[in-house]
């Protein structure tokens, strides 16, 4: 295990580079830091903000790397020269989370202002606007591994599931009783998961769920009882993901959505 020091604030966020050569890390002392992870060497510090640095995240590609701040800015930087390519303007309040689509096309910003957008990162322009949708802050974006899906957590207690293409709101997902922090899609897309400051964690199928109706304690395991497209009702063990029952049914077989 390797320490690395040098920021002389909180640490907010970090980011791998896709060939795991660079560290990034943003930091509340208004400076992201570039390291080399086998080594430990502090390659470079990335100045230009007036606030805290809140989230950092890699173009899948590696040429990009983005940063957002508090001082409702984002900056795109080229990872290999350090150099500060453009500023993105357009959020209102705190930028909390960025991060790239699988293909490089998009990035999605989420801000306190209570809105996401989305922006071409090689031009800066600021595309199709997610504004109407959270009632409060938000905290968190991820797009699914095929990108055609955007998660969005917010501390209305709510996640969304967006289109980034169009920005329809696709569904709304409700259940847990507190603000949402953060959301991550597993690998093959099958499964998102949340985090909730209500100290629960709710793995569900994107593609299936309509809505999260409640939450009950089982036992010792956690079970979600949701719907699907189909108003079929549905039961998922909260810690494996895994489903239990479909309208009482203890096997399911899974529909195509296109």
């Amino acid at each position: 295990m390797r320490t690395l020091e040098g920021h002389s604030d909180f640490v907010k966020s970090v980011a791998f580079s896709p060939d795991g050569g660079l560290l990034a890390s943003a930091s509340w002392d208004h400076t992201i830091k570039l390291w080399d992870h086998q080594t430990g060497e502090h390659l470079r510090t990335l100045e230009g903000y007036s606030g805290s640095v809140e989230s950092v995240a890699f173009s899948p590609d590696g040429g990009l790397l983005a940063s957002a701040s508090e001082d409702q800015t984002i900056k795109l930087w080229d990872p290999q020269t350090r150099e500060h390519l453009r500023t993105l303007v357009g959020h209102s309040s705190i930028v909390e989370s960025v991060t790239f689509s699988p293909d490089g096309g998009l990035l999605a910003s989420a801000s306190l202002d209570r809105t996401i957008k989305l922006w071409d990162p090689q031009t800066g322009e600021h595309l199709s606007p997610l504004e109407e949708g959270h009632s409060d802050p938000v905290s968190s974006v991820a797009f699914s591994p095929d990108g055609g899906l955007l998660a969005s957590a917010s501390r209305d207690h709510t996640i969304k599931l967006w289109d980034p293409h169009t920005g329809e709101n696709l569904e709304t997902l409700e259940g847990h009783s507190d603000s949402v922090s953060s959301v991550a899609f597993s690998p093959d897309g099958g499964l998102l998961a949340s985090a909730s400051k209500d100290q629960i964690i709710i793995p569900c199928d994107p593609h299936i769920t309509k809505g999260f109706q409640s939450l009950s304690p089982i036992g010792p395991l956690l079970y979600v009882h949701s719907t699907d497209l189909f108003g079929r009702s549905l039961v998922h063990n909260a810690h494996t993901g895994e489903l239990v029952q479909a309208d009482g049914k203890s096997s399911f077989c899974e529909a195509n959505h296109d």
